[in-house]
């Protein structure tokens, strides 16, 4: 066969041979390590999706929103991202996200109506839907047993009011031994905002009506656990993880924080530990609680929306596996076999129907800082609470009203 005929037969069998199409790759930013959540994730859908490759990279939580900013400013950003809940607004009110709604309509994975309000509402913003939660966190009540029974408070019965978390503190104060009485964080940061606002709105304001009678309440029986030595100085710079650890050291006997303490606590915590409610004002008051943890979105100029949402969904249909595999609470009611400490999980997700989103605002950052400043100027005397909240509430109006 002379090399013309060669070429020719070549370019036949070229012809006749079906292309075999390059996998379209998706990109994922995170702010989880290798072996968590988002990995986790990618690994199988893409085992399961081999048409779909998705890659990976983890940014650092705090460095997340500026790292997204500049991406998505130079035409780099990843197709799908997390972004912490508060955060959604923002980049929603700039056009950066995907308004997911019309695929979501369309979806026979998503339902809207089984989220909980607080995770939806994180994801909504003038009609749309940005994102889609991963998951969810909220914060309760833990407690000693162990030092109730000590105190003779019946461990059966942990505080249900205001009222009763502040005299069971006084009676679990042993200043001798070096307990506290309660642990919480009113740290100058979002998690002092975080653990603030469900005792706001219970009281009957919320983020943007801050300056209510039952937010001064609430205030000042704060600064009443930290003059009366109930509860640590370093409450005013702690976050929730040094909190909970001076709580599982036995050093407090109760503490404020989430559901991703307890794989620590349940190695460091020596003694009987239980989980309940947070306290209400009163007997019969509506009941609120914090809503963390993220929401995976699209970004708006993704080049794959087909494929990106279709890794959404698969990442939605695992919300059984969240608590026991990955510490997240379910964004929706979901069965879950065989529950990882059960008696906690009982109580977060009764909590879960009561988280409240932070905000949603744009300009959630502005919003929360003023809060920040007036947890702080009470809690070290600089001011009451009365001229600290009417001072937020000032600050507040004027970052909502532009």
């Amino acid at each position: 066969m002379n090399i013309a005929k060669l070429m020719g037969a070549v370019a036949l069998v070229t012809l006749s041979t079906p292309a075999w199409a390059e996998p379209v790759t998706i990109n994922l930013w995170t702010v989880d390590r290798p072996g968590e959540y988002h990995y986790k994730m990618a690994e199988e859908f893409s085992a399961k999706n081999p048409d779909i490759k998705v890659n990976v990279r983890s940014v650092q939580f705090p460095d997340m929103v500026n790292e997204l900013a500049k991406a998505m400013a130079t035409g780099e950003a990843p197709d799908v991202t997390y972004i912490d809940n508060p955060d959604v607004a923002l980049f929603a009110s700039r056009k950066l996200l995907l308004d997911l709604k019309p695929m979501v309509d369309k979806s026979s994975v998503i339902k809207l109506d089984q989220i909980f309000p607080g995770p939806l509402a994180s994801v909504s913003y003038k009609g749309g839907i940005y994102g889609i939660p991963r998951g969810a966190n909220t914060i309760a009540l833990y407690y000693n047993a162990d030092l109730f029974k000590a105190a003779g408070l019946d461990p059966a019965k942990p505080p249900k009011t205001w009222d009763e978390v502040y005299d069971a503190a006084k009676k679990l104060t042993n200043k001798d031994k070096g307990v506290y009485g309660l642990a919480f964080s009113a740290a100058a940061s979002e998690e002092g905002t975080f653990q603030f606002l469900p005792w706001l709105q219970m009281a009957g304001g919320d983020y943007n009506k801050v300056n209510v009678p039952g937010g001064v309440q609430a205030l000042a029986l704060w600064k009443k656990f930290i003059d009366e030595g109930l509860a640590s100085k370093d409450t005013l710079i702690r976050g929730q993880w040094d909190s909970t650890g001076t709580f599982n050291a036995g050093n407090a006997a109760m503490d404020i924080s989430g559901p991703w303490e307890l794989p620590r606590m349940s190695k460091d915590a020596k003694f009987d530990y239980r989980v309940a409610l947070l306290p209400v004002p009163k007997d019969g008051a509506p009941r609120a609680s914090a809503l963390g943890e993220g929401d995976n979105v699209i970004v708006a100029n993704s080049k794959h929306p087909k494929e990106a949402f279709k890794f959404v969904e698969y990442m939605y249909e695992q919300m059984p596996r969240v608590w026991n595999e990955f510490g997240y609470m379910p964004a929706y009611p979901v069965k879950v076999d065989k529950p990882n400490y059960p008696q906690a999980y009982e109580v977060f997700n009764e909590s879960m129907k009561f988280a409240r989103n932070r905000g949603p605002s744009p300009d959630w950052a502005k919003v929360s800082k003023a809060i920040q400043t007036a947890i702080q100027t009470t809690l070290t005397g600089q001011s009451s609470p009365e001229n600290a909240l009417a001072a937020a509430q000032k600050s507040i109006d004027g970052v909502l009203s532009k």
